[in-house]
């Protein structure tokens, strides 16, 4: 029987209102799986234990916990932090796989393997704060289990020994995030607005929650003699409603104001946008053919690039031809064909031996695969790559000269004990004369013994590095090549001031030449030339009156969203307190009305019967109908049943008045021998609560017109016992 009174019939007005003041998550689904999943996979425990259901207040876990939790938001900002930075600098996964590899001599892609392992610890780190809010917002302790804890410390150790390595050896990668953040700046506003708004939700909540519980508690203090212990909460609570409320509207408000200093080169009119950037096939094209061969620049060329970009040696023999390590273990088979000599510097090796090495079959090999994200090569494509040979540097020539290409490239200095350690400057000059080629179409890079070249082909364009303006004045350099990162101080505006055209190397990510773009660059040296060339427009590019609109747009519209959500937890919180107090009042108002009829003359009471009375005449339910359905009912006391009158359509009258029963000799009953006297008992907690939810019952007799009886020694009429 008990269990069928327990019961919520699916669909009755009970369940309703339980799924109306529940949290949202038994809207969805079981509320005690998902319990049971949350905890579990906080604290490794899968039995919800009901004695860690914190009480409301400011703690809501031990002080361990306490002081272990801000290791948990390190250690999820820094896995953001690392994360974020790794995945801006994918400009430069290739260099990375390539430093890696000198060091080891085996390729592979260790950037895709960092990026992987950075996302795991930031989805770990994200999933333990996000299982924390859920616990705190069920109102459960939290308790981290030691593995998590062990975890956390090692993923703290290992985000910070990445980001210092960072910033001692790779710390111009911090720029990569800084020109990242002048392009996504704005989007990254309106993005940061939208979370705000998203996580008012449960800060409204909060925030609400806890100004309820500062007013009951102030409401308790009024019959508690513990003063000081209730200002300590109270104190409590209202600091907890700071440090939760404080940081968000200061953040808030910092987002509201903060396009004031975002000075984002992609956000001009579009009159004064430039024009479109071109294009140095680096090395050719290396995600369409194996780098430094006649198919790369061929593709290249296809693709439309503006010029061609290489990397010359010099052979024993006084051959230049291309090729870029000083080895030839990535991109040839010499491991194959001379696996003593392989890391052999290049330049050591004769022509006649280095045009017999394949440089094309470790392109089609998955392994040796330069680019995570090339696209598979066509069968024709993959036959011809897997003979491609190394070619000399007159083949790039002739083939600029017929595709009225321009060449650049960079001139490696021959190693020590080399024929040509000292004047390869000028073999290679004359190499190029010989070849017929029109002047204008080198671009001349190397600085050593320039003076020279400009006497001996003076139609060469001279093309310098992040030199002082006067310097290149002063060489008639018109043109300079410089790292992409370079452009994070105030865009080289001063070398585009004094007309000196700018090329940025390496430039592969669509945002990073999208930047280049609104800057006014006038080139890019870049592997990604299959892409970048079908950009017709740049990324993320806005007008200023359009940006104004989105930001005063997203502002208004958040802010009365947000507005919107806290006065609905504050009419919700008032809502249910308002119908507490009512519940309150009404219970005080029947005690003060039940004193009041104690006090008066009972034959002034006239009774309006609507029930009639089966059994005993002190049914509860005829007098107090409310009462009667939330006490539950104690062992020893009496039974009443209360049958409501039956519909009709016409009133049935009373004939008779109520007269008072009395016990008949019929009705009492001696016990016999054998059978036991029930004998209920009472305690003074139970007596204590029945006076209290039941007060003074002295006026029910009387105004039945019925003598009162002397009560016995366990506070109960003898009449009714």
């Amino acid at each position: 029987m008990l269990k069928k009174a327990n019961r919520i019939e699916p669909g009755s007005q009970q369940e309703r209102s339980l799924k109306k003041h529940n949290p949202w998550i038994m809207c969805t689904c079981n509320r005690q799986c998902c319990i049971t999943l949350i905890t579990g996979c906080y604290t490794c425990e899968w039995q919800i234990k009901q004695e860690k259901k914190s009480r409301p207040g400011p703690c809501c876990c031990s002080w361990k916990e306490k002081i272990f939790f801000p290791f948990l938001i390190i250690s999820f900002l820094l896995s953001v932090v690392l994360l974020f930075v790794w995945i801006e600098t994918s400009n430069e996964y290739f260099g990375f796989d390539w430093v890696i590899f000198l060091g080891t001599g085996y390729w592979f892609f260790w950037s895709i393997v960092l990026l992987s392992l950075f996302g795991i610890l930031t989805a770990y780190s994200s999933l333990l704060v996000v299982l924390a809010f859920l616990l705190v917002w069920e109102g459960y302790e939290l308790y981290l289990h030691w593995c998590h804890k062990i975890l956390i410390l090692l993923m703290i150790l290992l985000c910070s020994f990445v980001l210092w390595i960072l910033c001692q050896l790779w710390q111009e990668r911090w720029l990569t995030a800084g020109l990242s953040l002048q392009i996504f700046a704005p989007y990254m506003h309106l993005s940061g607005i939208t979370v705000m708004v998203i996580l008012s939700w449960p800060v409204a909540f909060y925030l609400i929650h806890l100004e309820e519980e500062v007013r009951m508690r102030r409401y308790k203090m009024m019959y508690d003699r513990e003063t000081a212990k209730g200002c300590n909460i109270l104190t409590k609570l209202r600091a907890l409603q700071v440090a939760i409320g404080l940081p968000f509207f200061l953040i808030l408000l910092c987002l509201y104001i903060v396009p004031l200093g975002i000075h984002s080169p992609c956000i001009q009119e579009e009159d004064k946008l430039g024009p479109k950037p071109d294009f140095f096939g680096h090395r050719g094209a290396p995600m369409l053919g194996p780098e430094n061969t006649m198919m790369s620049f061929e593709k290249a060329v296809e693709q439309g690039a503006y010029g061609l970009e290489s990397d010359v040696q010099l052979s024993y023999d006084q051959v230049p031809f291309l090729m870029h390590d000083n080895d030839l273990r990535r991109t040839t088979n010499i491991r194959n064909v001379q696996p003593n000599a392989s890391i052999t510097h290049s330049s050591f090796f004769l022509w006649s031996f280095l045009s017999t090495l394949n440089a094309g079959k470790w392109f089609v090999q998955s392994r040796f695969k330069p680019f995570y994200h090339m696209k598979p090569l066509s069968r024709a494509d993959r036959e011809k790559a897997e003979n491609q040979r190394i070619p000399k540097l007159t083949d790039l020539l002739e083939l600029a000269q017929k595709e009225k290409k321009f060449v650049i490239f960079d001139l490696n200095t021959p190693p020590r004990k080399h024929p040509l350690r000292h004047t390869y400057i000028r073999h290679v000059v004359s190499v190029i004369l010989a070849s017929k080629i029109e002047q204008h179409l080198i671009f001349w890079l190397p600085s050593f013994d320039r003076q020279y070249v400009q006497s001996r082909a003076p139609g060469f364009q001279q093309v310098g590095q992040l030199f002082s303006i006067e310097r290149l004045t002063k060489e008639n350099i018109s043109r300079i090549n410089v790292d992409y990162k370079r452009l994070f101080y105030k865009g080289l505006k001063d070398y585009k001031a004094a007309n000196i055209n700018i090329n940025l190397y390496i430039v592969n990510e669509p945002w990073l030449y999208s930047l280049a773009w609104c800057s006014r660059i006038h080139s890019v040296t870049t592997d990604n030339i299959q892409t970048l060339s079908q950009l017709n427009h740049p990324y993320f590019f806005m007008t200023p009156g359009y940006y104004m609109f989105m930001w005063l747009l997203m502002d208004s519209v958040s802010a009365v969203l947000i507005f919107a959500i806290f006065y609905f937890h504050w009419w919700r919180e008032s809502k249910k307190e308002m119908f507490n107090n009512s519940i309150h009042t009404d219970l005080r108002s029947l005690s003060l009305q039940q004193r009041e009829h104690g006090s008066q003359d009972s034959t002034n009471l006239p009774i309006k019967p609507s029930f009639r009375v089966l059994g005993n005449p002190w049914a509860l339910s005829a007098f107090y109908p409310t009462l009667t359905k939330s006490t539950k009912k104690q062992p020893g006391s009496c039974h009443f049943l209360v049958v409501p009158k039956k519909k009709s359509s016409e009133p049935e009258q009373v004939k008779e008045t109520i007269k008072p029963l009395r016990p008949s000799k019929d009705d009492v009953r001696q016990p016999s021998p054998t059978e036991k006297t029930f004998e209920p008992t009472w305690d003074a907690p139970r007596e204590a609560t029945l006076e209290t939810a039941l007060p003074s019952l002295k006026w029910l007799p009387i105004s039945l017109g019925i003598k009162a009886s002397p009560k016995n020694g366990r506070g109960c009429p003898i009449s009714l016992c």
